[in-house]
């Protein structure tokens, strides 16, 4: 098993995704957007926007000099009112839709002195060109609705080509044997993991601190042991101070001791709280994580140069305790099954328990021509719903 099924895994939608949602969107946005631009060329670009921009002045007007020009009000605002919007009226196209209403508006307008009645009846004589601003307005807003369901669409076309990929890659999962027993993989490499383990914190808690940072440095030249190496500061004061002979472990517990009850343990208990108590996170980490085998295991290739590694390592922990656990490792990696363990365990560590199930029953299957068929069906509406702009 590759690490693009660990990529595949990270991918899954955590339920199967589907179109049906943005094609319906989609759809209706651009039925709705067809219809009112339909409604919209059967009246004529031109003449819907001149009787909505008509109908915008005259309410302008209307709503500006009503409260100056009626009445015994103002009689320049009411000669100014009347003159706009006599001209308003008189400038109108033969063609303009519901051009009556503004001419009874105007033939009402016309008079010596008006009213608030006068203003009321020009405002439902106009009216019916309202219905052309609000035509206008409801294509803006198509348009809108429109666009966002081509941009939802094209998400979840993302989303569902992703998920395709995912889906591909764990199809090619089911040719393989993935309900084969690891114990016999699985036992040997706890084996081994627990035996260094012990050896270790033996090592660490039995051992001075000068003697573990010893073996630690001499991990560099195994790519595959990736011991931190300590800081150089704590590293000179453990080569240098008598602290440096008493186990990791002690020395930890005496950075929690009073300056005074450490006089009697260290010759310099500034020394000590500066270079341990300073880098306490790093000793804290110091584990034997680098010398375990990972569960599930790498490649064949790859085990077998960490176990080279390893065995000259682990001799200087406790060879006698290690070397049989190793040498079984080695074995059981030379095994013609290892690939076939290794693929399984991988799957069942890195797959959710219905995941798992549905690759092993092969219906994984059924779930990669879903998202297909709903990839297709996508991309064939926004091809049929695509609109000129």
């Amino acid at each position: 098993m590759s690490d693009s099924v660990v990529s595949a895994t990270d991918s899954i939608p955590t339920d199967l995704p589907t179109a049906e949602g943005a094609i319906e969107q989609l759809r209706s946005a651009a039925a709705k957007r067809e219809a009112i631009e339909d409604e919209i060329e059967s009246h004529g670009e031109d003449v819907v926007e001149t009787a909505a921009d008509a109908y915008r002045s005259a309410t302008r007007l209307l709503d500006s000099y009503e409260d100056t020009a009626t009445g015994t009000g103002d009689f320049a605002s009411y000669l100014e009112f009347q003159n706009q919007f006599l001209a308003l009226v008189s400038s109108l196209p033969e063609t303009v839709p519901a051009r009556d209403g503004f001419e009874e508006a105007s033939d009402r307008m016309d008079k010596r002195r008006l009213s608030a009645a006068d203003f009321a009846f020009a405002r439902g004589a106009i009216e019916p060109a309202g219905e052309f601003v609000e035509l206008l307005r409801a294509r803006d807003e198509a348009r809108s609705a429109y666009n966002e369901a081509r941009r939802d669409a094209r998400e979840r076309l993302s989303v569902l080509r992703e998920a395709k990929e995912a889906y591909a890659e764990l199809v090619e999962l089911t040719a393989l044997d993935l309900t084969v027993p690891v114990e016999a993989l699985r036992e040997p490499i706890d084996a081994y993991n627990e035996a260094v383990t012990d050896a270790f914190e033996s090592f660490k808690t039995n051992r001075g601190a000068r003697e573990l940072f010893t073996f630690v440095e001499s991990t560099k030249p195994f790519p595959f042991v990736a011991f931190q190496q300590p800081p150089p500061e704590l590293l000179e004061y453990i080569r240098s101070a008598d602290a440096g002979d008493r186990p990791l472990t002690e020395l930890l517990d005496l950075v929690d001791y009073s300056a005074s009850k450490l006089d009697h343990y260290v010759d310099d208990p500034g020394a000590l709280r500066t270079n341990v108590a300073v880098h306490r996170t790093y000793l804290d980490r110091l584990s034997a994580d680098p010398l375990r085998i990972s569960w599930p295991p790498e490649e064949a290739g790859i085990l077998q140069f960490r176990l080279n590694e390893l065995t000259p390592v682990t001799r200087k922990l406790d060879a006698e305790a290690i070397e049989p656990h190793l040498r079984t490792l080695r074995r059981v990696v030379r095994e013609d099954d290892y690939e076939t363990l290794k693929n399984a365990a991988t799957a069942r560590a890195e797959l959710d328990e219905e995941t798992f199930d549905r690759i092993v029953s092969g219906a994984i299957e059924a779930d990669y021509e879903a998202v297909v068929d709903s990839i297709e069906r996508l991309e064939t509406a926004l091809e049929e719903t695509a609109l000129e702009d």
